[in-house]
């Protein structure tokens, strides 16, 4: 609806899934991160994704790599994506590793960004954690109980949901992230979120999170690296990495961080037989 007078402006509805972000952003600011702010020499894995594509027909995307490779690095320090006990005494540590991933959807005719959890990353081949990314970008979104795509609330409980007062909304949301088991299947222990990185905008972005570890995936610049007492033109990963001191120590931290960029900076896991065999659940 448009309004004309000496100040012309325009009153657009505001889409309901941004409630739900508002809320998670305001429980955010009691969050006790520690930011870690990444370059990581990604020219390897690439390469290989790019010769994977072309050689074996595999879809596998380098999203689903980064999901892999993340997963691979805390099943090794399990302790990074441990949840507070309700009683704050004991921490919950999960054997199996969910990561929500943002999506962007489009509702009501405006792009928004929504969840989908990969559930069991861990124990999950590249191709079918692309294949569960795809079927969430193509899932209708038919009504709010689709603004957690895959699986979720029903289309009643976030009806009344986004019907409540703001107070009401976030006790609910607090309870919610105060019951680890009821979180982990609702939200998982991980997310994954970008700022749209095919700008190729330099720098790293700041984000707040809910989860006590996010990651944050910037762009992918060419930039003078050196490698091997040689200065190469190399393809670097800005690289975004909150964790909750309240539950991790600061020597867990760096060892999961060194872990995980070894593994992007070898290309871990984009072998043909690693990368894409089944693997034992």
């Amino acid at each position: 609806m448009k309004h004309a007078n000496e100040h012309p402006y325009s009153v657009v509805d505001f889409p309901k899934s941004r409630i739900g972000t508002i809320d998670l952003g305001r429980i955010a600011r009691t969050k006790h991160h520690i930011a870690g702010l990444l370059e990581i020499d990604v020219t390897d894995a690439r390469s290989r994704l790019r010769t994977l594509r072309r050689e074996s027909g595999v879809a596998v995307s380098f999203t689903s790599w980064l999901i892999k490779t993340i997963a691979t690095a805390i099943s090794e320090h399990k302790e990074v994506h441990a949840l507070l006990h309700r009683n704050k005494r004991k921490l919950i540590v999960f054997d199996d590793i969910d990561i929500a991933v943002i999506v962007e959807k489009e509702v009501d005719g405006k792009p928004v960004p929504l969840p989908v959890v990969i559930k069991r990353a861990d124990k999950k081949a590249m191709a079918e954690i692309h294949r569960e990314i795809e079927a969430a970008k193509s899932q209708d979104i038919r009504n709010e109980g689709d603004y957690v795509l895959a699986e979720g609330s029903s289309a009643l409980q976030m009806k009344l949901y986004y019907l409540l007062p703001a107070v009401i909304r976030r006790l609910v949301m607090k309870h919610i992230l105060s019951r680890p088991l009821l979180r982990k299947k609702l939200m998982g222990t991980v997310i994954l979120t970008s700022i749209g990185n095919k700008r190729g905008l330099p720098g790293w972005f700041i984000h707040k999170s809910y989860h006590n570890l996010s990651v944050g995936v910037g762009s992918v610049l060419k930039k003078p690296w050196v490698v091997q007492n040689e200065v190469k033109i190399r393809e670097i990963l800005n690289l975004t990495i909150l964790m909750d001191h309240d539950v991790v120590d600061g020597a867990p931290m760096a060892r999961f961080i060194s872990r995980l960029t070894q593994l992007m900076e070898t290309a871990s896991g984009l072998e043909w037989r690693p990368a894409f065999a089944p693997e034992r659940r």
